[in-house]
């Protein structure tokens, strides 16, 4: 406008000029009008060849939040009258006389030269900055190399074709001289249609659009004056729209060759051609931060006041696909009708060479420009999600954290929400409505949260349920940008556009918002492209009415305008709070470490997992510790063990059944058939089962005892699950049995008494395990028979009635066996009679059952009694046995029995300690290793087992400090980048 305005006063000036020109006899030449002046004026001059001069554009992006500047004209005063001409021949004659030009090129030489002296002067007093050249890197130097400018110079328009995109000013001119001519007829025709000029000329001059008057140069003033102010309007839009759209496939045609050449120049940077470390970009530095955050705070408290761009809508509203157009890819799961967003999902945008998407805690890239590996992107998506939705419910609270980088994409982060729902539908928990609403609002609270609100423009409007959460999020729209999709479906079954006009404006809902966006967001097709729907957007809005009748404005359509307005927007919001969260947690920091200090003055900060390390190291070293036992003390304590196991088999089993019998020859056979059996069946799984424990509890005793001062009880839960844990996993090699039967067979086969020293350790062996039987059969006819009468008088217990039948029994039994000291172990029926007959005659009345269970503890007792008598009779008979027993009523088979048990023990326990030092220890050891590591992976079994508030404390000030020292890095670059 201000163009057109200087040009209709500049030829004013000059035709003033040349009417009323009072020092030149004639009109002035040509050659001194103003530019303008002269293609209005004097465009039919024979000597005029006038070159419109090139259009100077600036491509320049506004979004819908800000407003181009205009800028203010200063008209200079016309003075109009006539001025009489006057005639001086004296001045004329000293003009041509002096010839001022020759004055003026005198002085331009003059000056000419003074310039040139004093240009070398300064040349001179400039430093050498050659040796400075290294400063500069590489790149500057070597661009030529990598961006092909010729390319770029090929790609730009060249002159001619922005003269004819520029508007006619000759046309224009004519157009505006016959409204001035109307304008004493029809001020208000005049006005209206200068307005619609000035509208369209103001909409030109911010970058955004441009605009070609319509050529009405041949026809009369009497066919213009019958077009309505209604056409003239609509044709300069018609024209305004197709200029628009010109600018626009230049723009992108621009825009596509910049992303072209900077995806060559990272290509290059990856590739280290210039052996420089890149840096992390803004956004991802930013996207860090929020990630540990996210780890430290999952319920986003009033602490964590950093921005997003939280994506909230009803469901089926095309969130998803909003989301999906600004990251330019298809990266999200779908379906039809579904939930399918069940957990937020944070998408991280930034710019880099290739078109590719990673998990936080991923290294696998997808490459977003093949289908495969989308499909297997909406695949993974959706395994986490329902991996994240806990047993009984819909949706879950945990983030998916998503990065998308690619060449062209605005650079911010986006979390897209669970949609609202209305009715909680079959297949879904009962809460699953107030977990939606808890979960957006848990994110909308932030007050540096950007809301994208998205609402469906093919349903009606009062059926909305985000709007009002919104609302409540944010009454005064100072952070709520409000997008309406599905335009295309909206236009076609809504019987008004201004409803549309009215939602696009907010005037529809009581919800308040910073800008206002249309999208389309394709037909509907699940496998559209990007690309495809890019264009079915584009093509619809060219054809739209809403932007033909000026419902909509051209920056509030498209999903490209929206990209960059949120992206704008975020930024801003970025750059305000950043700093003040940063003084936050400071504040926290110093409060944690000031605790720290007072609680645990003497201690390291050491967090969970540096716990967990030093725990670690601590159990590793414990195993270790099992491989320096020495070969003595573990077959000490595997003899042992083993023979306590065994124990009641060979004396209850073996031995007694086989001393009832008469002879020595019945006792040897009893006893070796016996021995095999044990040892076909039973003996070597005891052994296994005895070292096993074994192991078990010397591992133990090293977990749990004390180590004096160093001891930190810290660690005791996670040591005993440790333990436990791989107790459970360690099994004995299943061949050491088959090996163990052969040996333990051949040890009991053997019956040969080498020396002196075997024998006597025989029967002290023997009399050790008599002497223990017998102790035990004493209490157990103790308990049977009540306290004696030394326990009664001392100690006032008295007897039972039980108790004293049992007594009774037993004096009776015990006058059979001293009457008949070779009794056999059973008795028989006419003595049990015999027996009761006597009791009953005294008034005692007892069970058959009840003698015979006191018959075994009593002559149980005179048995053991009888055989330890019997072995200290046999410490003298090592020389019969060397002769065989022959002529000798002294017979010791029972010792060389206890001789051959003896013998099996020590070799067992003697194989069975080196397969533990050479095999099971480390078999253990490796066992351990492995329960720690998987115990490393699982952080929920961490949490659980190192726990306390030490632990909680040091937990909490490395996340600050963390977090602190992520933000201070960001401000620094976001200042370096200001």
């Amino acid at each position: 406008m201000w163009r057109l305005r200087r040009a209709a006063v500049a030829c004013e000036v000059c035709q003033s000029l040349v009417k009323h020109s009072s020092g030149v006899k004639g009109s002035l030449p040509l050659q001194k009008l103003h530019l303008v002046s002269r293609s209005i004026y004097h465009s039919h001059h024979p000597t005029l060849k006038l070159q419109r001069p090139q259009l100077r554009t600036s491509f320049q992006q506004f979004s819908s939040l800000t407003n181009p500047p205009l800028r203010k004209l200063k008209f200079s005063p016309i003075k109009y009258g006539y001025q009489p001409r006057r005639n001086f021949w004296p001045a004329r004659l000293a003009t041509r006389l002096l010839k001022l030009r020759y004055l003026i090129l005198g002085s331009a030489v003059g000056g000419g030269y003074t310039a040139k002296k004093t240009f070398d002067q300064w040349k001179d007093m400039i430093p050498d900055l050659s040796e400075y050249k290294w400063i500069v890197p590489d790149i500057v130097w070597e661009i030529d190399e990598y961006i092909d400018f010729e390319k770029i110079r090929k790609a730009l328009p060249n002159s001619e074709d922005l003269v004819k995109l520029a508007p006619d000013f000759d046309k224009i001119v004519e157009s505006l001289s016959l409204l001035k001519d109307l304008f004493t007829t029809g001020h208000k025709l005049v006005s209206e249609v200068i307005g619609a000029s000035d509208l369209l000329l103001l909409l030109g001059s911010s970058g955004e659009t441009a605009f070609r008057a319509t050529d009405h140069g041949s026809e009369s003033d009497k066919h213009f004056r019958k077009v309505s102010d209604k056409e003239k309007i609509d044709q300069l839009q018609e024209e305004l729209l197709h200029t628009q759209l010109k600018y626009q496939r230049i723009l992108e045609r621009l825009e596509k060759e910049n992303k072209e050449l900077r995806k060559l120049v990272l290509q290059k940077d990856d590739k280290g051609i210039h052996h420089r470390k890149l840096k992390k970009s803004l956004i991802d530095m930013y996207s860090e931060v929020l990630d540990v955050l996210s780890d430290y705070d999952a319920s986003y408290n009033t602490q964590d006041h950093l921005p997003r761009v939280v994506v909230v809508g009803d469901q089926s509203a095309g969130k998803t696909s909003v989301l999906e157009m600004i990251a330019q890819a298809r990266i999200f799961p779908r379906g039809s009708g579904e939930m399918m967003t069940r957990s937020p999902v944070k998408v991280t945008l930034s710019e880099g060479p290739h078109h590719v998407a990673l998990f936080k805690d991923s290294s696998r890239e997808f490459d977003l420009t093949k289908e495969e590996d989308l499909a297997a992107l909406r695949h993974e998506i959706e395994l986490r999600m329902r991996k994240n939705v806990k047993e009984g419910c819909t949706v879950s609270p945990e983030t998916i954290s998503l990065n998308v980088k690619g060449p062209g994409l605005q650079r911010m982060v986006l979390v897209d929400l669970p949609g609202v729902i209305n009715t909680v539908t079959s297949g879904m928990a009962p809460d699953t409505k107030e977990t939606i609403f808890s979960i957006s609002k848990a994110y909308m609270q932030n007050p540096n949260a950007i809301i994208l609100c998205i609402q469906d423009g093919s349903v009606d409007a009062e059926r909305s349920i985000v709007t009002d959460l919104v609302s409540q999020m944010d009454p005064h729209g100072r952070r709520t940008i409000f997008v309406l999709t599905k335009v295309d479906l909206a236009e076609k079954n809504v019987a008004s556009p201004s409803r549309i006009q009215q939602i696009i404006e907010g005037k529809l809902f009581p919800m308040k918002a910073l800008g206002y966006f249309a999208v389309v967001t394709g037909k509907g097709n699940s496998s559209e492209s990007i690309e495809a729907i890019r264009e079915y957007e584009e093509e619809f809005f060219q054809n739209s009415k809403l932007l033909k009748t000026s419902m909509l404005k051209a920056h509030q359509v498209t999903t490209r305008n929206l990209s960059l307005a949120v992206s704008d927007c975020f930024w801003k919001m970025v750059r305000e709070s950043v700093e003040q969260q940063a003084d936050s947690f400071k504040a926290t920091r110093f409060n944690l470490e000031t605790e720290w200090k007072n609680n645990y003055p003497r201690l390291r900060e050491l967090d969970r997992n540096e716990l967990f390390e030093k725990a670690k190291n601590e159990i590793l070293d414990e195993v270790i510790s099992l491989s320096q036992v020495t070969p003595k003390h573990w077959e000490e304590i595997l003899q042992q063990s083993l023979w306590e196991r065994v124990s009641t088999h060979v004396i209850e089993n073996i031995y007694l059944p086989a001393a009832q019998t008469m002879n020595s020859g019945t006792f040897n056979t009893t006893v070796d058939i016996k021995l095999k059996q044990w040892t076909d069946k039973q003996l070597p799984n005891k052994a296994v089962e005895v070292a096993w424990e074994t192991l078990q509890e010397e591992f133990s005793r090293f977990m749990t005892e004390p180590k004096g001062k160093e001891h930190d009880d810290i660690f005791d839960k996670l040591k005993e699950a440790v333990k436990e844990e791989s107790i459970k996993r360690h099994k004995w090699n299943d061949f050491a049995e088959d090996s163990l039967r052969v040996i333990q067979h051949n040890a009991l086969e053997d019956r040969s008494i080498s020396d002196k020293q075997q024998w006597d350790a025989a029967i002290y062996f023997m009399e050790e395990a008599l002497q223990a039987r017998l102790k035990d059969t004493e209490n157990a006819i103790e308990n049977m028979v009540g306290p004696d009468w030394k326990k009664r008088w001392l100690y006032w217990k008295n007897r039972t009635q039980e108790q004293c039948v049992h007594n009774e029994t037993k004096n009776e039994l015990e006058k059979m066996l001293k009457c008949n000291e070779e009794h056999p172990a059973y008795l028989a029926s006419d003595e049990i009679t015999t027996v009761r007959k006597n009791l009953e005659s005294r008034g005692v009345e007892v069970d058959p059952s009840l003698i015979k269970d006191t018959w075994h503890q009593v002559y149980r007792r005179h048995f053991l009694k009888t055989a330890l008598n019997h072995c200290n009779l046999c410490r003298r008979g090592f020389y019969y046995y060397q002769r065989h027993f022959v002529d000798s009523e002294l017979e010791c088979n029972d010792v060389v029995l206890f001789w051959r048990i003896q013998r099996m023990l020590a070799i067992t326990a003697n194989t069975l300690r080196q397969q533990l030092t050479n095999t099971e220890v480390r078999r253990l050891e490796k066992n351990v290793k492995e329960v720690l590591e998987d115990f490393a992976e699982d952080g929920e079994k961490k949490i659980k087992l190192l726990t306390g508030k030490r632990v909680q404390l040091a937990e909490d000030l490395k996340k600050v400090r963390e977090i602190q020292e992520k933000l201070d890095a960001f401000i620094e670059a976001l200042h370096q980048e200001k």
